[in-house]
């Protein structure tokens, strides 16, 4: 899977957060850049450079040396954008999906739901039991849903997954 500036975004949005993209547009293809440097081209605080910066090194997409200022004594750190990870990160993101789809799925399979004719809410067989297959919201007589859409829909999202997951 080439890694190209869309997947990144991808990624990095899901993985860190959006917010996140523009400090990895600074610093990918750049090594050991400093927090401070960040912060400034950023143009906000090192402490609000750094939180991004954490959250990438929890996915493991950046990398740090920590080196000592000889003047002040404290640690500074250098950081490098790990752009390898992001097709890793990718694929396993994909598998999480294909796995919460599953559960859904098997979820869908199994289960009735209830909606009323204005579509306010779904609710499963205890939740309608429960207030007397009346809507919470409008107070319409539930009726059962037909989901074989549902479940059509979400086993073409399972196939088009993982037919990309086993393309890599």
């Amino acid at each position: 899977m080439a890694v190209t500036e869309k997947l990144i975004e991808k990624v990095i949005t899901e993985v860190a957060g959006p917010d996140v993209v523009p400090l990895v547009k600074t610093l990918k293809n750049k090594k050991n850049v400093s927090e401070f440097e960040l912060a400034e081209k950023m143009k906000e605080e090192v402490n609000a450079t750094r939180n991004r910066l954490y959250r990438l090194y929890d996915a493991n997409l950046v990398s740090f040396v920590r080196k000592k200022d000889k003047k002040k004594g404290w640690y500074i750190y250098y950081w490098t954008f790990n752009a390898k990870r992001v097709s890793y990160l990718m694929s396993h993101l994909k598998k999480k999906r294909i796995e919460a789809l599953y559960e859904r799925l098997k979820r869908e399979n199994h289960e009735n739901f209830f909606t009323c004719g204005s579509n306010c809410i779904r609710l499963d067989f205890e939740q309608a039991t429960n207030f007397g297959y009346k809507c919470p919201e409008c107070g319409q007589l539930l009726e059962m849903e037909d989901n074989s859409k549902k479940i059509a829909d979400i086993q073409k999202q399972i196939g088009e997954l993982e037919k990309s997951v086993k393309k890599k």
